[in-house]
Formats: structure tokens, C-alpha cells, sequence
């Protein structure tokens, strides 16, 4: 696929997505949010170990795009942020880790990304916001991934403000994991996704799949559901070796099976 709002690059280890279209603040139109959905769908089905979000231009990205948006029906509008939910749920869904990498201002869907993105490092140049609060169309889509990554008080404070928080904040809120200078972005970016994705490749996708089906059950639903993946994944061959090295006291071998 040729891609016209993003631009998607991978090596042997990484794959890393970045919007492209800053003259439009990298805005979420249909197109855009079609292409990352087409991107990490591929990316998924590859062989790299982890996926960084990124963005090109001053603004990571300033939520959906309003011009694609003013005037259209109410079935329109279901089916465009029906695409913004299958994006938000496919980055969840494939099995590497994605990590966004948040230099600028995220706003409306553009901080429902980060929130949506499994660890996220940002500039201390960074800002977060969902802005609806203070305008005429509430965040009610980003306020399902916001909620869910900082708690009931401070999500709405920022839901219903619609003020920005500084990166710091948003670290201090567990919004994103770290706060870094702007000139070491890249180098803490992929270090962080280095350690998240070490080890097994199988056992890492079982682990993310499982941790975000187990989340939002209550307790003993989630320990039933969790001791059912932990044990069928200790037959798995990696498991197997990753208690042998132990045992052995050496390195593991891992083969993705």
C-alpha cells in the first residue's frame, strides 16, 4: 500500500509508524487514521519485535481532523469514529509492544493515542490535552482510553477542563511512563522499547493479549482467565527453555514457539 498521510520504515528488530502530515498538525482525518490501521495491521502480521509511534512536524497530533468532519450525517460519524475505536484496538491487539513517541502537543484523539499506545515517552517540550471540555463537542471517544491509563478524578479534570497538562504531570499521572530532554527523545524512545521487548517474542504477544483482557474484569474472573494462559503458555517450547536455562544457569535460546 502507498501511503499518503504516514510513512511506516523497519529493520530487524523495530518498526517505526510516524505521521506525516504537518500541515495539518498530523490531524486524524479518515484517510490517515485508515493508513495506521492498514500499518499496524501489517506490522503485526511481520516479524519485528515492537513498533514506535512517532510524528513529523511541531505537533504530535491535534485529535480528528474537523474539515473531514463539519457537515456530515450521523451515519458518517459512526462509521468515522467506528475506524477511530478499530485503530485504537488494533494497536492494542497485535502482539509487539507499541510505544509512542510524543514530542509535541497531543490533543482530542491525538492524546487518545497515547493513552491507547502501551508505554509512551515524551519530550519535556510535550503537552496533553482533551480540549472538548471547554468547547461544544465533549472527548467522549478519547475519554475511554484517557480513563482507563490515569483514573476517574484526574481523567475528568482534564475531560472537563479541556486544560493541557505539562509532560510531567502526564508522567506524574501515568499518562505517559518517562519525561526526557527533547535532544534525547530517539536514544530513550528505543531504549525503553529494547527492554520491553527482550525475551521472548511468543511469550511477550501472550502477555500483552492477556493483560488487556484481563483489565477491566473484576479479581476472580481475572485470575480465572490468567491461570488459564499462564499454564497453557508453560507448555509452550520457549517456556520450556526459559526454565531449563534456570535450571542450567544459562543463557536461554528462544525460537518463537
Amino acid at each position: 500500500m502507498t501511503y499518503k498521510s504516514i510513512e511506516l520504515f523497519e529493520d530487524d528488530w523495530f518498526a517505526m509508524i510516524v505521521m506525516n502530515r504537518p500541515e495539518r498538525r498530523n490531524a486524524l482525518s479518515l484517510d490517515h487514521m485508515q493508513e495506521l490501521v492498514h500499518a499496524f495491521r501489517t506490522v503485526g502480521a511481520g516479524k519485528c519485535r515492537g513498533v514506535i509511534l512517532a510524528a513529523n512536524g511541531p505537533v504530535f497530533s491535534a485529535g480528528h481532523d474537523f474539515s473531514d468532519m463539519a457537515g456530515r450525517n450521523l451515519n458518517d460519524m459512526r462509521a468515522l469514529l467506528s475506524t477511530c475505536t478499530e485503530l485504537m484496538t488494533t494497536m492494542q491487539s497485535i502482539p509487539q509492544p507499541v510505544i509512542a513517541r510524543v514530542h509535541g502537543l497531543a490533543t482530542a484523539a491525538g492524546c487518545q493515542l497515547v493513552a491507547t499506545c502501551d508505554l509512551a515517552v515524551a519530550s519535556e517540550k510535550a503537552y496533553f490535552a482533551t480540549p472538548g471540555g471547554k468547547g461544544g463537542w465533549f472527548c467522549t471517544t478519547p475519554m475511554v482510553a484517557v480513563s482507563r491509563a490515569i483514573g476517574r478524578k484526574r481523567a475528568l479534570e482534564m475531560l472537563m477542563t479541556g486544560d493541557p497538562v505539562d509532560a510531567q504531570t502526564a508522567a506524574d499521572w501515568g499518562l505517559v511512563n518517562k519525561v526526557v530532554p527533547a535532544e534525547r527523545l530517539d536514544e530513550e524512545t528505543r531504549s525503553l522499547l529494547e527492554r520491553a521487548t527482550r525475551g521472548s517474542v511468543l511469550s511477550k504477544g501472550i502477555g500483552k493479549q492477556a493483560f488487556y483482557a484481563q483489565i477491566d474484569l473484576d479479581q476472580p474472573k481475572a485470575y480465572a482467565y490468567a491461570v488459564e494462559v499462564m499454564a497453557s503458555s508453560a507448555l509452550t517450547e520457549d517456556a520450556q527453555e526459559g526454565m531449563r536455562a534456570f535450571l542450567e544457569k544459562r543463557q536461554p535460546v528462544f525460537k518463537g514457539r
